[in-house]
């Protein structure tokens, strides 16, 4: 469209903003309260996972001891409560276990693995909470369940050589040294950080036969 004289073109600038300059305005406000709305909310994400850090720096403080497995696992909930978004509630849950476990509590110590293993937000989280779980569900005799939590949990390439020492810890524990035996040589194979343990606990199986 072309205008004679630019009288014709200011009435019709003034006819199209009188037709669209609402939705303009709006528009512009619209994306300028998604922007700063954004922003907020990266501020608040960003201070919410400080605080949450924070929270967890002072519980590993509270883990000096297992005198202090009761201070730890309170911390424990305290960031679960406040700071359920975030990683730290399965990293004080850890925490919370080992000091719960080294107190002699092996009954909450599996209670908070077994929340990481539903709960972590990370699979990695999740296999170290099995890992942590079976071994203990080992120690304490309860060897379907450790095998269950092996069978479940053993779907990471990159925790392989673990959960074949577990499994491998499970068999002794049954009198099956062939199982046993099989079990610690793939872990070792499968690189396990235990290498030197595992190939300790192969060299003491019984002979076969």
């Amino acid at each position: 469209m072309s205008y004679e004289t630019d009288e014709e073109k200011v009435e019709a600038i003034k006819k199209w903003w009188k037709e669209n300059g609402l939705s303009v305005i709006a528009g512009a406000l619209i994306g300028l309260g998604a922007i700063y709305g954004w922003r907020f909310w990266l501020d608040y994400r960003d201070s919410v996972a400080a605080q949450a850090s924070t929270a967890f720096e002072q519980l590993l403080m509270t883990a000096g001891g297992a005198t202090q497995a009761e201070g730890v696992a309170e911390r424990a909930d305290l960031i679960r409560e406040e700071f359920g978004s975030t990683p730290y509630v399965a990293l004080s849950a850890l925490v919370a276990a080992k000091a719960l476990y080294e107190a002699g509590d092996a009954a909450a110590a599996m209670a908070a693995l077994e929340d990481v293993v539903a709960d972590a937000p990370d699979p990695a989280l999740t296999r170290i909470a099995a890992l942590r779980l079976a071994r203990i569900q080992v120690a304490e005799g309860q060897l379907e369940a450790a095998a269950h939590t092996i069978t479940t949990n053993d779907v990471s390439p990159a925790f392989a050589g673990e959960f074949a020492a577990v499994r491998g810890d499970i068999a002794a524990a049954r009198g099956d040294v062939a199982a046993a035996r099989t079990a610690y040589q793939q872990a070792i194979e499968q690189g396990t950080g235990l290498s030197q343990l595992i190939r300790l606990k192969l060299d003491n199986l019984p002979s076969a036969g």
